[in-house]
């Protein structure tokens, strides 16, 4: 039960931090650059997709194990996956919208924009390929969600206080972001190696 346990906290970890999404992976950085604007925008684009994310998971792992592969149409699992994303969120959405008006209204347009966040489709993906069954999965999913989280949070604390920095012109606005995100990538490298990671 312990090496289990330990099991389950490394999975959890290693994509939390070890194996981030944006910071190391680099997938779905359109919304990390987009919406790291504020802590409260990203704060809300991050709990959604930690939401949406594992929510997906739980559907697409099903529908991979019990109707792609039985019927062999594994070739039709990004379509599949994508359509079960797509699906979700728009009911997420009218679920939202008709018995949580105020958290539909704070959200505006990130709810659907996480539709076309390519971390979503990459943690179902990965799930797969490294053939975790559906309680790790669950696990793996929440530690990547969380590690967008972490990370964008994190991003958009540094850019409030950057953009209040004494920056040259040059450097101003994008430039300055893409150096804070690069340092920000060497620093979650450290993380590689932890606990044999």
């Amino acid at each position: 039960m312990i090496s289990n346990d330990l099991n389950i906290f490394l999975i959890l970890l290693s994509a939390m931090m070890v194996n981030n999404i944006l910071l190391i992976r680099f997938i779905a950085l359109c919304s990390f650059f987009g919406i790291s604007n504020s802590i409260k925008t990203s704060t809300g684009m991050g709990i959604a997709v930690i939401f949406v994310m594992v929510m997906a998971t739980a559907v697409s792992w099903p529908v991979y194990h019990f109707i792609l592969v039985p019927l062999d149409l594994i070739y039709l699992r990004t379509a599949a996956f994508i359509l079960t994303i797509a699906t979700f969120v728009q009911l997420e959405e009218m679920f939202i919208r008709k018995m949580l008006p105020s958290l539909y209204r704070a959200m505006g347009i990130y709810l659907p924009l996480i539709v076309v966040n390519c971390a979503v489709l990459a943690a179902a993906f990965l799930c797969i390929d490294y053939s975790l069954g559906f309680a790790k999965s669950i696990v793996y999913t929440i530690g990547v969600g969380s590690g967008y989280f972490i990370a964008i949070i994190m991003f958009a604390a540094i850019r409030e206080v950057v953009d209040r920095a004494p920056v040259p012109v040059l450097f101003k606005g994008h430039p300055i972001s893409f150096i804070t995100a690069s340092l920000m990538s060497l620093a979650f490298l450290g993380f590689k190696g932890l606990f044999g990671l």
